[in-house]
Formats: C-alpha cells, sequence, structure tokens
C-alpha cells in the first residue's frame, strides 16, 4: 500500500523555438540594419520661379545584319561613326554628364564590328550599354 507515495512533476521549460526565433529576430535586424542609410544630408532646397529639368537623351548606335551604321536612326559609315558620336557630346561637359550610348546589334552580326564600336566609345570615354530582349519577347 503505498498510497503515500508522492508524484514528483518535474518543472523543464523547452527552449528549442527559442534558438529559431532568436535567429529570425537577428537576420530581420540585420536586413533592415542595410536598409537604413545614415549618411543621408538632409538639405532643403531652394525654391526657383522657373524649373527646366536637365534630361540626358541616350545615344543610339544601331548596326543591323547588314553591318550598316545608324546614330540615332541617321545612317553612318565605320569610318565616320567616332566623329559623329564626338560631335554629340557636349565639349563642356564633365563625364558624368555625357550621355549613355545604347548599342543596339542584330544577334547575326561579326563579333569584330561591336568591338570595334566599343573600342571607339572608350576611346571617347562614353558609357556603353547594349540593348537586349527578353526571351519571353524573342519567343513570341
Amino acid at each position: 500500500m503505498n498510497l503515500s507515495r508522492r508524484r514528483h512533476a518535474s518543472s523543464h521549460v523547452e527552449t528549442s523555438s527559442m534558438n529559431d526565433i532568436m535567429f529570425f529576430l537577428m537576420l530581420f535586424f540585420l536586413i533592415v540594419s542595410t536598409m537604413v542609410n545614415p549618411n543621408v544630408i538632409k538639405l532643403l532646397l531652394p525654391n526657383a520661379k522657373s524649373s527646366k529639368q536637365v534630361m540626358k537623351q541616350p545615344i543610339t548606335v544601331s548596326i543591323n545584319a547588314a553591318g550598316e551604321y545608324f546614330v540615332n536612326k541617321k545612317p553612318a559609315t565605320a569610318a565616320t561613326l567616332e566623329s559623329e558620336l564626338r560631335a554629340l557630346i557636349p565639349a563642356d561637359a564633365p563625364a558624368e554628364a555625357q550621355p549613355t550610348v545604347v548599342l543596339r546589334v542584330d544577334a547575326g552580326l561579326n563579333v569584330q564590328k561591336l568591338v570595334d564600336v566599343l573600342e571607339i566609345g572608350n576611346r571617347l570615354k562614353m558609357k556603353m550599354v547594349m540593348a537586349t530582349q527578353s526571351q519571353q519577347a524573342a519567343g513570341k
């Protein structure tokens, strides 16, 4: 007759899920802290009566499958391409204010012609980007 036997209840707290919560909180704060830019300078800019927005228009250089060059839809030759691009660059503009050249090159074109245009852009210190189309648009 062991009626006097007491049951000892053990008190134990499960903390395994707390590790997961702490990990997710740490990730959250790391991601949020990278989004906050502490180097922002808040300025109250002066007002102007006339507002003129200066927008840089990109220069488009196109080369079709036949090897014909076009600068902003105007025909050009390989020999005159550099001089025509130089004429479109403002003489007094700093390097960061120069327009960007968008290269539109046919997919079947010889790579050497593309490299020649890139070398011209390098000599003129112009920013050049190559236009592509997405695979979804190509499949249509």
